[in-house]
């Protein structure tokens, strides 16, 4: 035998959900939609077998390392390919991401320079200082 449910209004103009004999199922309820919502809610509850709900909590982000020594080795075995795909992609990065990388990691900006990349002009030769006076004269002569 189907048992009949149907959505009607109370006296207090909310919704209800009542079997065939009149009797509240489920509600009172806001709106009409809410009491539909609940209705399908019950159809569908009502056909599906039972199956008991797992006590376990729903793990969200990392899961849990392996208990196994198989497990945790293919675990640690993951993590190293992982890591070495991202160094590879890193240095293959182009110029501005490479900076904007290092500026997100090293937010005060304290970079240090490979002097030894830059090199000197000519033998051995020191920063040449410009007086600005001179500079002025030589121009104002043309050369």
């Amino acid at each position: 035998m189907t048992k009949t449910i149907n959505v009607t209004r109370n006296n207090d103009g909310q919704f209800e959900i009542t079997d065939q004999r009149g009797k509240v199922v489920e509600g009172p309820f806001e709106t009409n939609a809410a009491a539909w919502k609940a209705l399908d809610r019950l159809d569908n509850e009502a056909s599906r077998p039972a199956k008991p709900r797992s006590q376990k909590k729903v793990l969200w982000g990392k899961p849990e390392a392996p208990k196994s020594k198989k497990g945790r080795r293919k675990a640690k075995r993951q993590q190293e390919l992982q890591d070495r795909q991202m160094m590879a992609n890193a240095g293959k990065a182009v110029g501005w991401v490479r900076s904007i990388a290092a500026a997100k990691f090293d937010p005060a900006g304290d970079r240090a320079y490979r002097d030894y990349k830059l090199g000197t002009f000519g033998a051995a030769s020191e920063v040449k200082r410009i007086d600005p006076a001179a500079y002025l004269a030589e121009k104002a002569r043309g050369k």
